[in-house]
């Protein structure tokens, strides 16, 4: 468990969109505030994601090959299928020479320069990427909660799933000028690279939850 959810962690840290649009919520007015409201509304959305599923189990995963057992399988795969294939189409995409929605994953970020603090929470709910939460949710039901390595292990996911948000932030905090100039640098760049990113992302993580799922299955 503790490997699949650090593998997630960092897929969902390294996601180029919530990353773009948080750069540009802490180079707006009050940045700062806002970040730290975006990154409380991320955290909030996996701690939620955490506690619903542990109280589905009980805080004890299910015996190996049982129902729900199985069913938390299925799901992952299905999930790491999703994956591959949104990262295939959007390479089939690129080799058309189709930008891959650029506009419409942009905008959001773009309009969210001058809004409010409930919207930079609302920018964090719409952009968590939720097909590696899910898959993250689907691992979470083999956490015991009477072991520590278990409540260590979903403490890291979250901590390691925040962790490029939380360097934006005290970059921020810490080095205002400098960070500012090297935020609004790295979105300039993940804009121009965000495709090979987010293919890339999609399909090591998609074929790792694919193959992952059947050998537990077989």
């Amino acid at each position: 468990m503790a490997l699949d959810l650090l593998l997630i962690g960092l897929a969902v840290t390294l996601f180029p969109l919530p990353v773009m649009a948080f750069a540009l919520v802490l180079a707006s007015p009050r940045g700062v505030r806002k970040g730290l409201v975006f990154i409380l509304a991320w955290v909030g959305c996996l701690v939620l994601v955490i506690t619903l599923v542990l109280l589905l189990t009980g805080g004890t995963p299910p015996a190996p090959r049982s129902p729900p057992s199985v069913a938390a399988l299925w799901v992952s795969l299905v999930i790491g299928a999703g994956l591959v294939s949104y990262g295939v189409r959007r390479w089939r995409r690129v080799q058309r020479g189709v930008a891959g929605g650029e506009r419409s994953e942009e905008a959001p970020a773009s309009a969210h320069q001058g809004a409010s603090l409930w919207s930079a929470a609302a920018l964090a709910v719409l952009l968590q990427p939720w097909g590696m939460v899910g898959a993250a949710a689907a691992t979470v039901v083999q956490a015991d909660l009477s072991d520590t390595a278990s409540v260590v292990a979903l403490a890291a996911f979250c901590l390691v799933a925040t962790s490029s948000l939380l360097t934006m932030e005290l970059s921020m905090v810490f080095a205002p000028e400098p960070s500012g100039k090297a935020l609004m640098g790295l979105h300039t760049w993940l804009r121009h690279h965000k495709e090979p990113a987010v293919i890339g992302l999609c399909l090591l993580l998609g074929l790792w939850l694919v193959s992952r799922s059947l050998y537990q299955l077989v």
